[in-house]
């Protein structure tokens, strides 16, 4: 039996497309590290497996998801001895380049939107909104800081300053996987790579910030030949959510949990993934 002698060579490939965030709280799928255990482990222990491909679509979001999903991947990796080839497709950029980060080779079209390596945060004010609509806001707290950054209350440089610090903490973590990832590789300076600027694949290249230019099919049937088979792995859908149309279609919106916050949480949310995508020009 010679097919069983000499199996086709399996690259397990995995999708990271959306905005990096944990959004189970609104009944939202974000792309997060609890929602990608199972994908990563299937990926990981096929049988046959000569790489996993990471297809990479992301403006970024979440740092804390971004770094968690990064290091299951690393650590998956290391366990079963498997190369990681991440493709980014129209954006791999903010925590989507953390998350090719986590590749041991990174690849993108010429066109692919690369880099972003910063922080930002970003909300909004409604205290003058809800002035002209009479509303008056109490809100009783115990600690002082506990109101930082109300979106109610007129901003104060204390907290702005605050957020500043917290938001260098997170640039300072994000900077650091970038260096121990790609090390020397990198060709450009940090006072250029390390702006939050982002550029096409090819540039991308020249700076060191990827491999290569390519395709995912392309690259890894030169590299495994052409007898090689791709095996996507994707999250298990909830059959029963679908079919009774649970989520924003089936939410009670009467009830403590689905009144008009969750009505303004899920339009702010909805406001600020449009604008992430906005952003690269997607």
């Amino acid at each position: 039996m010679p097919g069983f002698r000499n199996p086709k060579p399996v690259v397990a490939v995995v999708r990271l497309s959306g905005v990096i965030s944990d959004r189970s709280s609104l009944g939202r799928s974000g792309l997060s590290a609890a929602g990608l255990v199972t994908v990563l482990e299937t990926a990981f222990k096929m049988p046959h497996l000569k790489a996993v491909a990471l297809a990479i679509n992301s403006p970024g979001g979440s740092p804390v998801q971004s770094s968690l999903i990064g290091k299951r991947i690393r650590a998956l990796a290391q366990e079963h001895k498997v190369p990681v080839i991440a493709f980014a497709e129209d954006v791999a950029a903010s925590g989507g380049y953390w998350l090719a980060c986590a590749a041991d080779e990174i690849f993108a079209d010429d066109s692919s939107v690369i880099g972003s390596i910063g922080v930002i945060s970003s909300g909004f004010g409604f205290q003058n909104a809800i002035k002209k609509l009479g509303v008056e806001r109490r809100v009783y707290t115990a600690g002082e800081l506990k109101s930082t950054l109300d979106p109610f209350l007129r901003e104060k440089p204390e907290d702005i300053d605050r957020l500043m610090e917290l938001q260098q903490d997170v640039f300072d973590a994000f900077k650091e996987m970038v260096r121990d990832r790609r090390k020397d590789k990198l060709k450009a300076s940090e006072d250029e790579l390390f702006t939050g600027a982002f550029w096409t694949g090819r540039r991308a290249l020249e700076m060191g910030l990827i491999d290569g230019l390519g395709d995912l099919t392309s690259v890894m049937q030169e590299r495994y030949g052409d007898r090689v088979r791709f095996r996507p792995v994707e999250p298990r859908k909830n059959w029963l959510k679908e079919k009774l149309g649970f989520g924003m279609a089936g939410r009670n919106w009467s009830s403590p949990k689905g009144g008009v916050s969750s009505i303004v949480d899920e339009v702010l949310v909805a406001i600020e993934e449009r604008g992430l995508w906005n952003k690269f020009g997607l």
